[in-house]
This record gives C-alpha cells, sequence and structure tokens, in this order.
C-alpha cells in the first residue's frame, strides 16, 4: 500500500474512533508510522486527506471534453460525468467511508459543495462555447450544467447509500434524460389569431361571450393571417344553477345569443 493510501486509512479509522475534529495531523502520521513532514509532503491538511483529487478529476474531464468537436459535445459531457462517478466507484468503501464523514462534519460539507461548483462551472464554460454566444445559450448552459452536476450527485448518493445496484446503468439514464431537456428546442408561439383570457367572472356566460367578442371586434375582428378571430368560450367557474348546460350539451334555453 502506498504512503497516501496509508495516510487515508489512517485518518479514516481515527476519525471514526475520535472524531474528525478530535484528530490531529500529527495523530494521523503516527498512526499510518510516518513522520509530520511525510504527511505535508502529500497533503496540505488533514481535511485534504478525506477527498479524491478533485485537481487530477478535473483535468481528467477536460482532456475528454477538449476531444469533442460541435457534433459529439454531448457525448463528451456524458462521458465526462461517467469519468466521474467510476472515480468514487473504483474506491468502494473508502467512497462510503467519506460520504459517512463529511455527512457528519458541516465544514466538511461546505468543502464538497465548494467541490460540486468546479465541476459545474467547468461544465458550463464548455457547453455555453458549444451553444454560441448568446444570452439565451448563456442561460441554457447555466441550466444544463446544474443539471449535469444534480444527475450524476443524484446517483452517486444512491450508490453511496447503497440503493443502486448498477450505478452505471444509471448515470446514463440520467444523463439521457438531461439532454432530451437541453437539445429539443421549445415550439415557437403562435403569432396569428387572437388570445384570449378567462378570470373568474360573476356575469352569465353568454354575457361574458358578448363582452369578449365586443372587445375582438373593437381592435378588428380578422387575425393577422386573415382567418376570423373567434372568441374562446370560457370555462364556467361558478356552481351549475339547473338551467345551465354541461360542456359539449345543448343549452335547455335555447341557441345562444350572437
Amino acid at each position: 500500500m502506498s504512503v497516501r493510501d496509508r495516510l487515508v486509512d489512517a485518518a479514516f479509522d481515527l476519525f471514526d474512533e475520535r472524531g474528525y475534529e478530535q484528530t490531529t495531523v500529527d495523530d494521523i502520521a503516527e498512526r499510518a508510522g510516518v513522520g509530520r513532514t511525510t504527511f505535508f509532503r502529500h497533503y496540505r491538511s488533514k481535511e485534504h486527506v478525506i477527498f479524491p483529487d478533485h485537481d487530477r478529476l478535473l483535468e481528467a474531464i477536460t482532456n475528454r471534453l477538449a476531444t469533442s468537436n460541435a457534433d459529439t459535445a454531448v457525448v463528451a459531457v456524458a462521458e465526462a460525468v461517467r469519468l466521474v462517478l467510476m472515480s468514487y466507484l473504483e474506491e468502494g468503501e473508502r467512497a462510503r467511508r467519506r460520504y459517512a464523514i463529511t455527512s457528519r462534519v458541516p465544514a466538511l460539507r461546505d468543502r464538497e459543495i465548494a467541490s460540486a461548483a468546479r465541476y459545474q462551472r467547468l461544465f458550463r464554460e464548455f457547453i455555453a462555447e458549444w451553444m454560441g454566444p448568446s444570452p439565451q445559450a448563456a442561460l441554457r448552459a447555466e441550466l444544463m450544467a446544474a443539471a449535469v452536476v444534480s444527475a450524476h450527485n443524484h446517483v452517486l448518493r444512491r450508490w453511496l447509500r447503497r440503493e443502486a445496484i448498477d450505478p452505471i446503468r444509471e448515470i446514463d439514464a440520467a444523463m439521457a434524460e438531461v439532454v432530451a431537456l437541453f437539445t429539443q428546442r421549445a415550439p415557437e408561439p403562435p403569432t396569428g389569431g387572437s388570445l384570449v383570457f378567462v378570470l373568474r367572472d360573476n356575469r352569465e356566460p353568454d354575457q361574458v361571450v358578448a363582452a369578449i367578442r365586443a372587445a375582438l371586434n373593437a381592435t378588428g375582428d380578422r387575425a393577422p393571417d386573415g382567418g376570423s378571430a373567434r372568441p374562446v368560450e370560457p370555462s364556467r367557474s361558478q356552481p351549475d344553477r339547473g338551467r345551465r348546460a354541461m360542456p359539449g350539451q345543448p343549452r335547455p334555453s335555447g341557441r345562444a345569443r350572437r
């Protein structure tokens, strides 16, 4: 076992036995059988012993994204997320011990959140470049990057809690959901016709229809495409009063006024 791994195992054991706050760097070095200088040769603090090598992971993600082009950008993002998840899976129980420790110590949770922000920023910058320079693209890149990190963290937490049987399949499915959300363009709103909003009204339905028709006539009852601007029948918001027909049924009182 390497010195780095011995220091990690010693730190995790001591954190479990004594608690994070009560464990010192000297305690970890002594348990690992090395000196204080050796400890700092590998880690900057006892906090750094706990977390994975995020710098190495971020570099791996950057390299994977750099090999993509406009046609393969989505695949690159999905595979980069896989790289991060795989690094935790390869750690096995050590990753689960880290999760248990960070769940108990607020300062470590804050550090974990800060680490996640670094990944999100990297994905956001890549996605923004892929989508192109526009305000709408910048927003979509921000949202997609957040969704990418959230999807990864969701699957990772399920695995850490022993809820995910096949985390690789789950991350692939999660990324497919993210891609579907952000690669399908929203339909353009219709430009022709009339837009009518009907709110709660105490008048009779026939009176409301007449008021809508009058309002449309006041601004021109022809739609931009040449069609007739017909009013939309408002939904009834008051209880039926016996003589009022249900939708789709004829009115017992005769034809509606025009």
